[in-house]
Parts: C-alpha cells; structure tokens; sequence
C-alpha cells in the first residue's frame, strides 16, 4: 500500500467516524436516544395550565391517575376536528362505565375565537366526558410545543381565517406519559379495548 492510498483510507476512515458522531449527537438531541446514566425523559407532553368549557382551571396534575385522549383543533374546523371528536365520543359511550375512569380532551388552536362559552356550546354536541380547553396565546403555544403539534393561523381570500394543525389523538397513561397515537380508523369496541387497557 503506497502512502497515497493508506492517506486516503485514514481520511475515509476520519470522515465515517465524524458522520457517525455528528449523527449520534442528533439523535441524541432529538430525544431518540439517551446519554449514558441519563434518565429517559418523555419526548412528548408536558406541564400545561389551561381553561375548561366551564371557566375552571385544569392542569396536567390534575389528570393523573386516569388515562386520558387528547386532541388538538378549534370549533370553526370544517371537517377533520368534529368527526374526530364524534369518533372519540363513540369509543367514550363503547367504554361504559369504565369512560367515568378516563378522560378526553380537546384542546382549541384557536383562542381567539374559541372562548369557555363557545367550547362549552360545541362540546354539547358530543359526549359529556369531552372536556375543552383554552387559554391565552402563550398557554396554547407552550402545551402545543409540549406535545410537539403545529398549527398555523390561514389567512382565507375571502377574509377571516381557518387553522392548519396536528390532526393526530395522543394516547396518555395514567401518569401523563405518552403512549402513541390513538387509531379511530378502526371497529370503535377495538379502540375502546385498546384504552380500557389502561385504566
């Protein structure tokens, strides 16, 4: 092997190790892996303080011990967040009884418009285990980024505005960590099964 070719090799080699650094660092970063005798810590969810239909204050504490849905959207949403929540509200009545030891939450995306009285009136058309939550721009945006879910204010051309937004259900155990998404697609006394599970 001339000097040459054993120079490229140790740069080849050089270069792998630094890809492999920089990636390991990334992952690390991004909560996908966890430092050596560092404590795994949930990616998603968080401590938040908000505002139900009702004007009374709900924070993260207060849901532990029962496992609860969530989902964000707003009471303008034309189509995903009203067949969403009647989805979930199906799964709620399939659990009987056992949905008085669980919790659904919708979170609006939308404080401006989405008021305690203007929750309270769109929550009637669903199940009564529903609790809607709201607060000031700086409450949404914190338990948003919380839970990793975007959303964006659309301007519309014919004036007003809509809301783009994570259109995913959070499945959370009883102590607030995230489990994963919560499939509606599905036969509702197949989702109810999977949530009865943690109670």
């Amino acid at each position: 092997m001339n000097a040459r070719t054993s120079r490229i090799l140790v740069l080849s080699a050089a270069f792998l190790a630094g890809l492999v650094l920089c990636f390991g660092v990334v992952l690390l970063l991004a909560g996908r892996v966890s430092a050596p005798g560092a404590q795994q810590v949930a990616a998603v969810g968080g401590p938040f303080e908000l505002v139900d239909q009702d004007g009374k204050r709900v924070t993260d504490r207060e849901l532990k011990g029962r496992p609860y849905l969530l989902f964000f959207g707003f009471t303008h949403c034309p189509e995903i967040c009203p067949s969403t929540l009647f989805e979930i509200s199906e799964v709620m009545r399939a659990l009987g009884k056992d949905a008085d030891r669980t919790r659904a939450l919708f979170i609006t995306v939308d404080p401006e418009r989405d008021t305690p009285p203007v929750l309270k009136d769109y929550l009637s058309n669903f199940d009564r285990h529903l609790s809607g939550l709201t607060g000031d721009a700086a409450a949404i945006g914190a338990v948003t980024k919380a839970y990793r879910a975007y959303y964006k204010k659309v301007p519309l051309p014919e004036g007003g505005y809509t809301m783009d937004h994570t259109a995913i259900v959070y499945l959370m155990d009883k102590e607030g960590h995230f489990v994963s998404s919560f499939k509606l697609d599905r036969p509702v006394e197949t989702a109810a099964a999977e949530l009865r599970r943690y109670l």
